[in-house]
């Protein structure tokens, strides 16, 4: 990668440094703590009890965390007659003393409790933590969204895409992240460390992945990318242990074929769009002989969306199969009005078409579980992306191809 701006360069320099290892013991209670930590006035004594609440928490048990969060919860929620208060106040004069007080009395406490937190070394990756640790406790205890929507919210702003760093994984990459890229693999399962270095070291496999400087060893999310020869139709292709390497100029479509993010504590911060775009203009950049951007997506809601409208599909009728793919993809429907099938919903979104969908593209388990075995590609045309994008934010139709049409019709006619 080349042509780095001076605060790319700074935030590789940053990712470069080694974490700093604490070591905090403090006999209080994490609520004394806590409410130590906001009362602070100093930034030394105020780092230690950040480092020492932070360090207190790691060693809560499950039950003893969701008191926590219900503490927070409850006890540093905001007051209501205080923003009434206020907005009254700045309602009659709208002066900047009565302004600072109505943006105090609007926020909870706990935000700035979060905010110190995260002024101790290592405190943000143990954040994405303990967000990871209340998105489980909300789903028993729906109170607790309060207090996610106020974490997350400053999560979102912690990991702006302006403070991101695209680095390139290679086989040559720390053994610790490498690690990782086996571990966070969502998609198509990496077995073994040979699986990995099929996926990495040929001239026609590219690795790409957001980190954040604050934990530079820990990716946020990756993509996985083959160059090929036209579109491929099936991930067996792709993965085949025996395929055909291709030398780089060879190469004119590039082919997304597995995203995962990598942080459960960062769900619903949205990286995946930034990384594909930045990944496109790189390669474009890069290696200028490629013309095609594409992905090889599974369709993880087909099987059953098919079932609960009563279509008899199966892997063996490749036809009806291509067909009935391409009406889901088309015309299945959110309550929202957004695509049904959630990769779909990511990839038009982002300003991908439908290209085209492929039976017996994944004959693993898991493909037949989710889809049949099917797949399609998403299409990114460089000088269609925001148009795409802006067509399906307006509620627009999804952007496809003339032939996935057809597919669509074709589907329609015969189940009418």
């Amino acid at each position: 990668m080349n042509a780095k701006s001076p605060l790319s360069d700074l935030l590789t320099t940053l990712l470069a440094r080694r974490p700093f290892t604490r070591k905090v013991e403090d006999s209080r209670s994490i609520i004394t703590l806590c409410e130590a930590l906001l009362s602070e006035r100093t930034e030394n004594s105020g780092l230690q009890q950040a480092a020492a609440t932070l360090a207190h928490y790691q060693a809560l048990e499950p039950d003893e965390k969701l008191n926590f969060f219900k503490y927070l919860n409850e006890e540093l929620d905001v007051d209501p007659i205080a923003i009434s208060d206020a907005a009254k106040a700045y309602a009659e004069d709208r002066s900047v003393d009565n302004y600072r007080m109505l943006g105090r009395a609007a926020e909870a406490r706990r935000q700035n409790l979060f905010r110190r937190l995260n002024q101790a070394p290592g405190a943000t990756s143990e954040l994405v933590q303990m967000r990871s640790d209340l998105l489980r406790c909300a789903k028993s205890d729906p109170e607790l969204k309060r207090l996610d929507l106020d974490l997350s919210q400053l999560l979102k702003s912690w990991f702006n895409r302006g403070f991101l760093v695209l680095r390139q994984i290679t086989w040559d990459s720390p053994a610790s992240i490498l690690e990782k890229i086996i571990e966070y693999e969502a998609v198509h399962e990496i077995h073994n460390w040979d699986d990995l270095r099929r996926r990495l070291a040929p001239e026609d496999r590219r690795c790409f992945a957001f980190f954040h400087p604050s934990m530079p060893d820990d990716p946020l999310i990756f993509v996985e990318v083959a160059l090929t020869k036209g579109i491929p139709g099936s991930i067996q292709s792709v993965l085949s242990e025996e395929r055909d390497e291709l030398s780089e100029d060879e190469a004119d479509t590039a082919v997304f074929y597995s995203i995962s993010n990598c942080q459960t504590g960062l769900a619903g911060i949205s990286f995946g769009n930034s990384l594909i775009k930045q990944v496109v203009q790189d390669l474009s950049r890069d290696v200028p002989n490629l013309k095609t951007f594409v992905t090889l997506s599974p369709i993880p809601g087909l099987r059953k969306w098919a079932e609960a409208e009563g279509h008899a599909l199966d892997t063996d009728d490749a036809e009806t199969l291509t067909r009935h793919a391409a009406t889901y993809l088309l015309d299945a429907k959110a309550p929202n009005g957004k695509p049904l099938d959630p990769v779909a919903r990511f990839h038009l979104g982002n300003g991908a078409i439908v290209h085209k969908p492929h039976p017996n593209a994944d004959t693993s388990d898991n493909g037949a579980k989710q889809s049949y075995g099917a797949m399609v590609n998403y299409l990114y045309d460089l000088g269609k992306i925001a148009q795409n994008s802006a067509t399906m934010e307006a509620g627009g139709a999804v952007p496809a191809t003339t032939a996935v049409r057809s597919l669509a019709k074709q589907a329609k006619a015969l189940t009418n």
